[in-house]
């Protein structure tokens, strides 16, 4: 397809981005190009937009960042016969080499040569994407395109939360962003006995009981260490999953964890994190695991029954919709903790 399309380009090596006419990407023949209905500003996005350290050290401007989205496909490569155009698909967005050791074990999530869409490639914050066949995932018909748009983030929750047992076990939520927002329902779906949500943010302590947490924590307002052990009968929870980044919230995680129990971390401190392993890790003798991505594609499938079942209902966190460029405001509204999850429609 020829011709140019709006997208948000991350026009420099600075804070911001920039509203642009770019061209509509050629596809190879391995690949589709959609057209995107929605899509959706996750934190590493914010990282970008903002210019940490992180993303000075990772990303290479200009091009087009974001890589949650749903969409319709508009034409398809000569060698893809399992998708076909109006196919409605969201996708996986790591793409992976498939001869790493790690890729020929079944572990392709970690694959040691992944590239992720919207970071080291193109991405989806545009009227069009261009992707490979392999990373897409069908959605069924009825399936919102807003909620569509977030099974990508969804599944950084399903994995943190399910990477292990939590059925009748204390959960702790801290960090209650969008994919801790999800974490508590997956938590709360998954047959937890408690779900404790950490944040500093009233208003996203509101949205965690909404998504199904049984006690929500202000760690400004009272002690979360303190709070989480009378909460289960001083021995600490079973479960921690860091969705923070901030180095003294996960500190807090280790130090409110059980004994024998599990920190599963998904977030990405910006800095170092100074941790009292000899007390908290070892003689704990807990599981400390590091999160990255989704199950390819296990945790897809969870992710798509836990929606079509109905055991977790993402509505509540889905807070804002937008148009394509009004994308600053998005972003203003991810900075100040004032949404959930925001969605703009190209």
């Amino acid at each position: 397809m020829n011709g140019t399309m709006k997208a948000i380009v991350k026009h420099h090596r600075g804070k911001g981005a920039e509203l642009k006419e770019v061209a509509i990407p050629s596809i190879r023949d391995d690949e589709v190009l959609i057209r995107v209905q929605a899509t959706s500003i996750c934190g590493t996005d914010v990282h970008i937009y903002n210019w940490d350290e992180w993303s000075e050290s990772r990303v290479q401007p200009p091009y087009v960042f974001g890589h949650e989205f749903a969409g319709e496909i508009v034409e398809v490569g000569e060698k893809v016969n399992n998708f076909t155009v109006g196919d409605y698909v969201s996708a996986e967005t790591h793409l992976v080499c498939g001869h790493c050791p790690q890729c020929l074990t079944g572990k392709s999530h970690i694959c040691e040569n992944t590239k992720i869409i919207g970071v080291d490639t193109q991405g989806c914050f545009a009227e069009y994407v261009a992707l490979p066949a392999s990373n897409l995932w069908r959605n069924p018909s009825d399936l919102p395109t807003d909620i569509a748009s977030i099974q990508e983030p969804m599944g950084n929750a399903v994995h943190t939360v399910l990477n292990g047992d939590v059925a009748g076990k204390s959960v702790a939520i801290i960090g209650c962003g969008p994919i801790g927002l999800m974490a508590v329902g997956v938590a709360k779906a998954a047959g937890a006995s408690q779900v404790l949500a950490f944040d500093l943010n009233t208003y996203r302590l509101e949205l965690a009981e909404k998504m199904g947490a049984t006690t929500t924590i202000n760690s400004r307002e009272e002690d979360p260490v303190v709070r989480a052990k009378d909460l289960t009968d001083r021995h600490g929870v079973d479960v921690v999953c860091e969705m923070s980044g901030h180095p003294v919230a996960m500190d807090q995680g280790f130090k409110m964890i059980t004994n024998g129990g599990r920190v599963s971390i998904l977030s990405l401190p910006t800095k170092r994190v100074s941790l009292d392993v000899t007390n908290d890790i070892v003689f704990k003798g807990i599981e400390v695991q590091g999160i990255t991505g989704r199950k390819m594609y296990e945790t897809w499938q969870q992710v798509s029954r836990l929606l079509q079942s109905g055991q977790v209902d993402v509505k509540p966190m889905i807070t804002h919709h937008l148009k394509l460029d009004e994308f600053e405001k998005g972003f203003e509204l991810m900075n100040q903790g004032e949404c959930g999850k925001v969605v703009l429609h190209p």
